[in-house]
């Protein structure tokens, strides 16, 4: 029996039907490779940046010697940076305009911070080479990973 042009057309959309299912199912695949990529990359960009920090000693030479920094002859003492700090608390049980003990009590925050942080220092400990490939290696790798799955354009 010959084929009509109605049983042709049914023919076609049924093989479009088929072709769309199968790229359906591919894409679907790619998907969930693409998660699992992304995934992988942010483990091992964590895991790289945990094996760096670990190797990373953190010291402070902050209260020896008594002096945060010197100006001149002028030393001003770790204990004179807590003055604001004291003081803005005072101004806030002491004044009705409470604004002026909170700019005090955060400019001393502030001053205490910066006199911790700027006498901190950073010393990297004694490691092999394997481990400090392993450590870069980790990182750079899973950093790509992550930005090549971020910034996939499909």
């Amino acid at each position: 029996m010959p084929k009509t042009n109605r049983d042709k057309e049914l023919d076609k959309m049924y093989r479009d039907l088929l072709e769309t299912r199968d790229s359906m199912r591919s894409a679907n695949k790619s998907d969930g490779n693409r998660l699992l990529t992304f995934f992988i990359g942010l483990l091992m960009l964590g895991g790289g940046l945990f094996m760096i920090f670990q190797n990373i000693s953190v010291s402070s030479s902050w209260g020896y010697g008594g002096h945060f920094f010197s100006i001149g002859g002028f030393h001003l003492s770790n204990g004179l940076i807590m003055l604001p700090i004291i003081v803005g608390i005072g101004m806030l049980f002491l004044m009705d305009k409470k604004i002026f003990g909170w700019i005090v009590l955060s400019i001393g925050i502030v001053i205490v911070l910066l006199s911790v942080m700027l006498t901190t220092h950073l010393s990297w400990r004694t490691t092999s080479a394997y481990v400090f490939i392993i450590m870069f290696g980790m990182t750079a790798a899973g950093g790509a990973l992550v930005l090549k799955e971020l910034f996939r354009k499909d």
